[in-house]
Parts: structure tokens; sequence; C-alpha cells
């Protein structure tokens, strides 16, 4: 009787297993047909590209870049990226003084340092203004340090100035660059203590030539090979910064923006730059594309040809302020560039005549007022590879030459 008992429970349990498990079998059949008529649709909607990207760089903005950088992870990143302390740069800055003050960026002042390990450096601090202006600014200043620190942390070619490190502690803001020992660009160009020939290194159309190359590379590299692609959005002469080699690269990304994938493609997007440098197509359509920074290097190869500040009081008719586009472009499309070309490089030798006139050929094609009619960055490094070569050989001949600039 035991047994049979026994039995006979345990036949009754096995049944109802077996009816239970058919039952969720048939359930979860029905659910996943359920399931699939839906994703569908949902996926569809989910996928559906917006008209115009969205590039806010807020502090979810910042880690999902950090993320971003092909063919590296976030903890090789961090590697690369070092945190300091905000004692650590007071004390390489000899607390800020005004002795180490080198310039300005986008959010703060820039000061020379002198790191424990014996590295010089350049730190940009940011601005700490009064109370009425303290919450406006900081939020300017953290987005801008944000910015430069998701997009430069991930960003490496020899045309851009490095980042080696950040200071984030309570409102402090402080970003640590390579130091560029000779400085920026504006300063060569058009500081009044460099009047005489031969006062600058730059003083000869080689070097001008090369300097507009190597920034037109470091652009290049941002438009054609950073992923997400990047427009600069403040090309500009003081932003071409100079190793001790002499080699330009570019700098400050405070402004700096992903950019769309092509230069058909454009954002809306308030516009934002520097006064004889910003894109008038951009500033007056508020339509961003890579063009706006081909503009800027325009007007950055027409400073290398003129020595003229992008916007400057005419001293020779005594007139108002004057944009060196509107100053250098109706002489340059009549044949007469000679008479804008900066005295203190002196007449471009035989074998020069020419290279000058594709850079300038160049620069005038990259300030056209549309977008379109603007040619892109690998058309201007081919041309100003070009013109270096020119200056590089006697024996070559810009009719044998090949100039590229279409606009596409």
């Amino acid at each position: 009787m035991a047994f049979l008992i026994v039995g006979s429970i345990g036949a009754f349990v096995g049944i109802c297993s077996v009816l239970y498990c058919l039952w969720q079998w048939k359930c979860g059949s029905w659910l996943c047909r359920s399931n699939s008529s839906v994703q569908p649709t949902v996926a569809n909607d989910a996928i559906a590209p917006p008209p115009l990207r969205s590039f806010s760089l807020r502090h979810n903005s910042l880690r999902r870049l950090s993320r971003q950088r092909s063919g590296s992870s976030s903890s090789k990143q961090a590697e690369k990226t070092q945190s300091f302390s905000f004692s650590e740069l007071a004390d390489a800055s000899n607390n800020f003084s005004i002795e180490n003050r080198i310039g300005s960026g986008s959010f703060g002042v820039v000061y020379r340092g002198k790191l424990r390990d014996g590295r010089e450096v350049a730190i940009k601090r940011g601005e700490n203004d009064s109370l009425e202006k303290k919450a406006k600014k900081f939020q300017e200043k953290e987005t801008a340090f944000e910015s430069e620190l998701a997009l430069l942390s991930r960003l490496h070619h020899k045309h851009l100035v490095g980042l080696i490190g950040f200071c984030q502690e309570n409102d402090e803001r402080l970003l640590v660059y390579e130091y560029m020992t000779n400085g920026s660009l504006h300063d060569h160009l058009h500081n009044t203590n460099n009047i005489e020939k031969g006062s600058s290194e730059l003083n000869s159309w080689k070097m001008r030539i090369k300097i507009g190359l190597d920034a037109a590379r470091g652009i290049h590299y941002l438009h054609n090979y950073a992923v997400p692609p990047i427009i600069h959005r403040d090309i500009k002469s003081s932003n071409i910064l100079l190793d001790a080699n002499w080699t330009a690269r570019v700098s400050d990304f405070g402004l700096s923006l992903m950019g769309p994938e092509s230069d058909q493609q454009f954002m809306s997007t308030t516009a934002v730059g520097t006064v004889g440098y910003i894109d008038p197509e951009y500033y007056v359509l508020n339509v961003l594309t890579p063009k706006s920074d081909v503009y800027g290097l325009g007007v950055v190869l027409l400073e290398l040809l003129t020595g003229r500040k992008a916007v400057f009081r005419n001293r020779e008719d005594r007139t108002g302020p004057m944009g060196v586009v509107e100053y250098a472009g109706p002489r340059i499309s009549t044949g007469d560039l000679q008479s804008v070309l900066d005295t203190r490089v002196g007449v471009p030798e035989i074998h020069e005549v020419e290279a000058v006139e594709l850079m300038a050929y160049t620069a005038m094609n990259c300030v056209n007022l549309e977008g379109k009619e603007r040619p892109n960055m690998t058309n201007i490094v081919a041309n100003l590879e070009k013109a270096l070569t020119l200056c590089e050989n006697s024996h070559a001949s810009l009719s044998s030459t090949t100039i590229s600039l279409p606009s596409d």
C-alpha cells in the first residue's frame, strides 16, 4: 500500500509538471510572435535620423566622448591624460604670476609653467569673475573646458597642440598643454618688435608657406580623420602656435563642435568666432559646415602673404578699420599681388614667385562668400604642398603643376 500511494503521488506530480511546461511554451510562443510584430515599427521610429545633429557638450556628452575614440578604451585614454591638483599647477606657474602669463584662450588665461618632473607646459586657467557674473561665466567656462577636454583627450596629431592633463577642483577649471616655445603666429606677424627684415624666422616665403601647410594639415585631420569629424570654429593666427622646431600646431578647441560627415551636410547653430575670421555665410545664416574653417584658414593665409591683421586700420589712406580680405582680395584678383605682399619678407625670388602666387590663389578661393565655392581641406593641403615644393626646387614650374581647387 505504501509503495502504491507514493507511486500515485509521483505520477500525479509528473503529469502536472508536463502540463505546466506545455502551457509555458505556448504562452512564450504567442508572446514572441506578438513582440516580433511590434518591434519593426518601434525600431524604425528609434533610428529615424533627425534633420540636424545636436552638438551640446555637457557632462553627459563628455562621458560619451571619452568612449568614442577609435581603437582605444576610456581606461587607455585616462592613462594618457593626467589629472593634476590645483596646488601642483599653482606651484608650476609661480602662483599664476603676471610674469608667467603668455596669452589667453577660449575660457581663460594661459600661463607658462614647469612641472615637478621638469616638463615645461602651458596652463590655461578659467577666469574667476565677480559674483553677479559668476553663474553665467562659470557655465560658459564649464562648457569650453568640457569641450576641450573631451576633444583633445582623443586627438593626437603633430599639427595639433597636445593635451597633457587637467584639473577640476571646486570652481577651478584648468587644462595643461604642451608648451609651444615660439609662441603664436599672430605675435610673429603683428608684434611691433618684429619690424625689420630678418628679425623673425618667419621672414622667408618658404617658411610662411610651410606654416600655412602645417595649419592646413591639422585642420585636414580634424575634418577627415577625427572620429567623429570636428569643426574648430575659431581658426585664426593667434590659435596657430609654433613649437621649438617652428612646426605650426592648431590650438584652442573651446568652441569646437563635432561636425557632419561630409561638406555637403550642415548644422544650424548660433554663430561664434572672432571678428575678421568668422565665415560670413555662417554669421548671417547660422549654418555651419567644415567650409567655415576653410574661410578662417583663408584669412590666415592672407595674413601670411600681406603681414596685415585680419582687421586693421589702413595707415596709407587713414581710413577706418578694414579687413584683410577686403584689402587684398581686389588687388590679387586683378593680378596686382606684388602690391600687397609683406615687405618684411621681400620680393619673392624667381623660384618663389609661382609658389607665392599659388598660395594667394588658394587663399582667395578659401574666402569665397559662399561655402560651396570654397575648396575642401584635401585640395588646400595639396596646393600648399605643391607651393612648398616650388620653393624648395628652383627647377619646378607651376605650368607643369596641377592646381587642386574643386569645391567638393
